[in-house]
């Protein structure tokens, strides 16, 4: 009997390494080739199968490239490391040309994307997140129901600046931290989700805000992002306006899980348009039987 909710056969996939200096260093990532529709259960499936942290789904219509993104529990609106490494395994399926553009077009919104090819299986990949948009600053007893879960106190935080809601597509708490603060921090409790909502985010991101690094989690705590492209911009953002950072910047994540990624991130001065990117590494294909 046929399980509807088993991959097709002949179903093809690519594992990107993305925000990588070299193979088997950065945010990996399962790039799917789908040929046919599938439903939202199966794609679900299929990323918690592959144990990456998000997986990405590319879909052929007459209109151009489809993406659909799943973490293990959900599917999102918009992230960055599964649209570059996308855009990437593109360019290497598609071979030629040194430098490529690409549009992707998600649920809500499309992304344009650019390619580099540094040699047969390496590319630099940026996308061109927009401005940012700003949220509140998390006060109060909201403020501190956030800390408590992330097991944070005042003294993890670097003195004088906020918690601030800043989105470039998902919606993040940009909580700054010390290097120590950065080192502590835990996810406590089972409703961070429900936390971070009450001050108009959906994810934390911990920001040490001197050596420009970085950390979050799925919001049960579960998994450590490795490098967050969604979450740079916000970052880059935050940083240029309450650090008096340079319009171009480099973020580095992925340290504690022993996956150490650079985000190159630059803010262009008139528009305020925000482009991230890095290093792709191409390392595998495969098929489902």
């Amino acid at each position: 009997m046929t399980d509807p909710n088993a991959p097709p056969s002949g179903l093809t996939w690519t594992h990107a390494d993305v925000f990588c200096a070299a193979p088997l260093t950065g945010n990996g990532l399962c790039v799917f080739h789908v040929a046919e529709t599938l439903s939202d259960e199966i794609m679900l499936r299929l990323t918690q199968e592959m144990r990456q942290f998000e997986s990405i789904f590319l879909f052929e219509e007459e209109s151009g490239i489809r993406a659909r993104i799943f973490t293990v529990e959900e599917e999102l609106g918009f992230a960055g490391h599964p649209l570059l490494g996308a855009a990437a395994v593109l360019h290497h399926n598609a071979g030629g040309d040194e430098s490529r553009r690409w549009r992707l077009q998600l649920n809500a919104r499309a992304v344009e994307l650019t390619t580099r090819r540094r040699d047969a299986r390496f590319f630099d990949a940026e996308m061109d997140q927009g401005a940012a948009t700003w949220g509140d600053h998390a006060e109060g007893a909201a403020r501190q129901s956030v800390l408590d879960g992330l097991g944070l106190a005042d003294g993890d935080l670097v003195p004088g600046l906020p918690l601030a809601m800043v989105s470039t597509g998902l919606d993040y708490l940009i909580v700054p931290v010390t290097a120590e603060g950065l080192t502590r921090v835990r996810i406590r409790v089972d409703d961070l989700e429900a936390r971070l909502a009450t001050v108009g985010a959906k994810f934390a991101y911990l920001l040490d805000t001197e050596n420009r690094e970085g950390r979050t989690w799925d919001n049960l705590g579960a998994v450590e992002d490795v490098a967050t492209g969604s979450a740079a911009g916000p970052a880059a953002a935050y940083l240029q306006r309450h650090c008096a950072a340079p319009g171009a910047i480099t973020l580095r994540q992925g340290r504690f899980t022993g996956r150490p990624s650079e985000l190159r991130v630059s803010i262009d001065p008139e528009s305020g348009s925000i482009t991230v990117g890095g290093g792709v590494a191409v390392v595998a294909e495969g098929r489902f039987l």
